[in-house]
């Protein structure tokens, strides 16, 4: 279901996007709006659907050792029983942080947040263990973060250009 949006209610999500914890009456100041109206509209976008949740960014060197891994996974059969089955397996290992279904050669391309390479091997050698029709992936280890953002909301919104 489309929701239409006005600028402020735009304006609302982008700062939210970015500033999630930011209180009310704050929020409500940047936008132009008295408090009301602005819980109002806050209220309708979450009951839309739009507002999926609020989380806090969590500084993780500062509380254990980790690594970040981008995994590209091939399936061995394209057929919607071995997409089904692949995903219904992802979904219940907590180290998979994101998965999605992607175009261009590979099947998924997954995130994975874990100790160190060893326990990154284990879920691995899990997942060729548990049959679930792997039939190759790559592995990439993030090294450095060097960008993460909000989605640029105003962008996507914009009419498309001649």
């Amino acid at each position: 279901m489309q929701v239409a949006l006005d600028d402020r209610d735009i304006r609302m999500l982008q700062i939210l996007a970015t500033e999630g914890r930011i209180a009310k009456t704050e929020l409500a100041r940047r936008v132009n709006l008295s408090a009301t109206p602005c819980g109002e509209r806050l209220k309708r976008l979450e009951q839309s659907g739009l507002i999926t949740g609020y989380r806090a960014e969590v500084a993780l060197a500062r509380i254990a050792p980790h690594i970040t891994v981008f995994v590209l996974v091939e399936l061995e059969a394209h057929r919607a029983d071995s997409f089904s089955l692949f995903e219904r397996h992802i979904a219940g290992c907590d180290e998979v942080t994101s998965s999605w279904a992607i175009g261009g050669g590979f099947d998924y391309l997954l995130q994975v947040l874990t100790r160190d390479i060893a326990s990154y091997q284990l879920l691995i050698d899990g997942l060729l263990e548990a049959r679930i029709g792997l039939k190759r992936y790559f592995t990439y280890v993030v090294t450095k973060a060097t960008k993460a953002t909000a989605p640029p909301l105003a962008l996507l919104l914009e009419p498309p250009t001649e």
